[in-house]
């Protein structure tokens, strides 16, 4: 299923949403630091993820409707490999873990959470309809079921980790990047 073209079609539905909240949350935190000029770029990148969205999420739909097996297998497949973002592959030729700290500041700052994945989750879930589309096969309907099950255990998954760390208290830990010249920031 590797070269399956629908699994393409489906991550960047996915991801396409993603980039535009994760977009959209920049620039609101850079407005409220008084920087207008990254929020005004900020939001215009995300509005332009959001018409790719609109796009990316159209095509699967028509996926849906003309090969509702292979769709439903393709959103099952890539759900269950998990959406990364294509900068999990950034790397400054020093930090090996760039991604992990890039992430962590993202998700301290809430420019992007499990919360935020949960509910793209369930958004695509309803935007397909995914509980009513038909299905002739055993792998589609198994496809299914999975697809509207982690929709409803999502946030439930979401909550449970978010209250576990909640409970911990870690020690601050502060990364140099290398984009802001070695400043160090905490994760």
């Amino acid at each position: 299923m590797e070269n399956n073209p629908y699994l393409g079609f489906v991550y960047t539905s996915f991801q396409e949403r993603a980039t535009s909240i994760s977009h959209g949350n920049t620039g609101r935190l850079a407005k409220e630091h008084g920087d207008t000029h990254l929020a005004k770029l900020c939001g215009i990148i995300a509005a332009d993820e959001k018409r790719h969205e609109r796009a990316y999420t159209a095509i699967v739909e028509k996926l849906f409707e003309v090969d509702s097996d292979g769709a439903m297998m393709a959103f099952a497949d890539m759900m269950k490999k998990n959406i990364l973002m294509p900068a999990h592959l950034m790397y400054d030729g020093q930090d090996d873990n760039l991604f992990e700290h890039f992430s962590a500041v993202a998700k301290r700052l809430g420019v992007y959470t499990a919360s935020d994945y949960a509910d793209i989750l369930e958004f695509l879930v309803r935007r397909w309809n995914v509980e009513k589309v038909s299905l002739h096969s055993a792998e589609g309907r198994k496809a299914q079921d999975y697809v509207c099950n982690l929709a409803l255990r999502m946030p439930r998954i979401v909550e449970r980790n978010e209250t576990k760390s909640r409970g911990r208290e870690t020690p601050a830990i502060y990364i140099p990047f290398t984009w802001l010249s070695g400043r160090r920031v905490k994760l």
